[in-house]
């Protein structure tokens, strides 16, 4: 497989998104919360029926059980069939009598990036969710269904595993739980390579309009 030579690697338009403060549900702990975001379109890929449900259920439960950390329930799609709100809501009446689960309100692109800025942890089924996450340098993991979520991935950390968990891997109800306590036992390393390196990540995003621009030119 060959590149065209003209062809240029720039970041997604996304990470250079600016959050948008707006009002968080009430009871969200800023930087204390996990931000866990689900979709139909993952469900849909799901290879063992209502496995994706399974993990996300027996993650929250983990949460509420074995850390002091609350939850936030964030859409991003809310299309018709395509409506985050819809598998979210159904996680929800799952903890009926937990006062950590939030749930939170559609908003703009610019909103919701800020609500999953102010979380400690964030696991996504939408790549523009874990992008908000990785560019506002919270650990993040990615329910991936195609190559787009290793990819980013790589790109950022030089590997996918411990950041991806493909949907289609998916066989016991802990395999996401499991990916989370990696997630939180490796939280110091990936901050750090935040640190290091996610600024001038973003600032690629640039290039593509510079290169649009001197093509037009």
């Amino acid at each position: 497989f060959r590149v065209n030579p003209r062809t240029v690697l720039v970041s997604d338009p996304a990470f250079i998104l600016q959050p948008q403060k707006c009002e968080l549900p009430e009871g969200f702990e800023i930087g204390n919360t996990v931000g866990i975001n689900l979709s139909p379109m993952v469900i849909g890929n799901e290879k063992k029926k209502g496995i994706v449900f399974e993990n996300y259920r027996e993650l929250i439960r983990f949460v509420l059980e074995s850390t002091n950390y609350h939850i936030a329930l964030i859409p991003h799609v809310v299309w018709n069939r395509e409506d985050d709100r819809i598998p979210l809501n159904k996680l929800y009446k799952e903890f009926p009598d937990s006062n950590r689960i939030h749930l939170v309100e559609d908003g703009n692109c610019m909103e919701l990036k800020y609500c999953i800025s102010c979380c400690r942890f964030f696991i996504g089924a939408r790549t523009h969710t874990t992008i908000a996450a990785y560019s506002s340098s919270i650990p993040a993991l990615a329910v991936g269904y195609s190559v787009k979520a290793k990819g980013i991935a790589r790109d950022i950390f030089g590997t996918d595993n411990g950041y991806v968990i493909p949907v289609q891997n998916f066989e016991q109800s802990t395999d996401l739980k499991t990916a989370f306590i990696w997630l939180m036992d490796n939280e110091d390393k990936i901050l750090k390579l935040y640190k290091n390196s996610m600024a001038t990540y973003c600032e690629k995003a640039y290039i593509g309009m510079k290169e649009l621009q001197d093509l037009l030119e």
